[in-house]
């Protein structure tokens, strides 16, 4: 019986049949070669008329091949997490990377939603730790994450028991309809439900006056190391909100909040400078290890700040008003980095992004929609 448990696929890829859609692709592909062969060899050559037009045919041409290339063996991928809780007696760890820069394009309420979302993933909590790094320093930033981690203890038990499948507050109670549907007739659910919106707009008021200054946010106590701090020139602060100390399963997850050093005088690299001081030191080649000064060396392992706090050999990064739509993403990607056959094939899983309250009808097509109709609906 173990054997056979050990055998399961933790994940299987379906490649589809579209031979009907690739005979099409080719002629449009065939056609598109004549029309450059024919202004290739047309007796009206080298005009102005003629170069333009054939920039054009050939940029189009050349777009229609990276699509066919895209989309000429579309797979669908199955996970299967019930095999890998039966395969894997103890799941690995998880650090959760969240990246804000700037408290006004990117307000803190919407970073706090991405947070909850992370924090109530279906996932042992004593597995993950969840780092945001503020690129702005900015102390609304913190105190929204600390009036997160406060409710978060209410959020969590609440999604476990209903097995909510949308975790951030603010989009599950923005549709009354689809967020009570499923204990609908459950009186005990109604009063909780209630309870917990309620709590939540009082979260987001609270936070929202805060932002707009019209609540001062006294800078003292924990929030004095902000008291003289610049964006661009500040020492690295780093604070635990929260801490699983005892590895409790049911607890929750470790919430870190980091503001890297910053000078003028030195490049930051925005984001991508963030990321680089919360990836773990050991996830670098050692190659490193003979190309850098001990002393250097010292000071680039002491920056890397999930590597000396938890040092999780899984890493799942999202931008902070990128919210999870599905409480089992890790226990999905991990189908697939874990799989014994095919995991070692794999170096990151990617999931595709879907926009919420865009525009219903986007003359730029900035929601990709067609991307999903000619990609993903096949």
């Amino acid at each position: 019986m173990a054997n056979q448990e050990h055998d399961l696929p933790l994940y299987e890829k379906v490649w589809l049949k579209r031979r009907f859609q690739r005979v099409i692709d080719t002629f449009i592909l065939l056609l598109l070669l004549l029309l450059l062969s024919y202004r290739v060899f047309s007796p009206n050559t080298f005009t102005f008329s003629w170069f333009l037009a054939f920039i054009c045919e050939s940029w189009f041409t050349f777009t229609w091949i990276v699509i066919l290339n895209a989309k000429w063996s579309p797979a669908v991928t199955t996970t299967h997490p019930d095999h890998l809780l039966q395969r894997v007696p103890e799941l690995p760890r998880v650090d959760l990377f969240v990246t804000t820069a700037d408290p006004v394009l990117e307000p803190p309420i919407i970073t706090l939603n991405t947070v909850l979302s992370l924090l109530a993933l279906d996932y042992p909590p004593n597995k993950l730790a969840c780092y945001v790094s503020d690129d702005g320093c900015s102390p609304l930033t913190f105190y929204a994450l600390v009036q997160a981690s406060k409710f978060a203890k209410l959020w969590v038990p609440f999604c476990n028991k209903y097995n909510v499948q949308l975790r951030a507050p603010f989009r599950y109670f923005s549709n009354v309809a689809t967020s009570k549907s499923q204990d609908s007739d459950s009186t005990e659910f109604n009063h909780e439900w209630s309870r917990m919106k309620d709590l939540y707009d009082h979260l987001s008021k609270t936070i929202e006056d805060v932002t707009r200054k019209q609540i001062p946010l006294q800078l003292d106590g924990e929030f004095a190391v902000f008291s003289n701090t610049e964006q661009r020139n500040h020492p690295t602060i780093i604070k635990v909100i929260l801490e699983n100390k005892d590895g409790v399963s049911d607890g929750l997850p470790h919430l870190i909040y980091i503001s890297r050093e910053k000078g003028p005088q030195y490049p930051h690299n925005y984001k991508a400078g963030a990321m680089n001081v919360l990836v773990p030191w050991n996830t670098y080649s050692h190659s490193y290890k003979l190309m850098i000064k001990p002393q250097i060396y010292l000071e680039y392992v002491q920056t890397r700040v999930s590597g000396l706090m938890t040092n999780a050999p899984f890493m799942l990064n999202v931008d902070c008003d990128m919210v999870v739509n599905n409480p089992k993403i890790v226990l999905h990607a991990m189908c697939i980095l874990m799989d014994s056959k095919s995991g070692k094939e794999v170096a990151f899983v990617q999931c595709f992004q879907q926009f919420y309250d865009g525009i219903k009808d986007d003359a730029y097509g900035n929601q990709w929609v067609a991307a999903f109709e000619v990609f993903f609906q096949l």
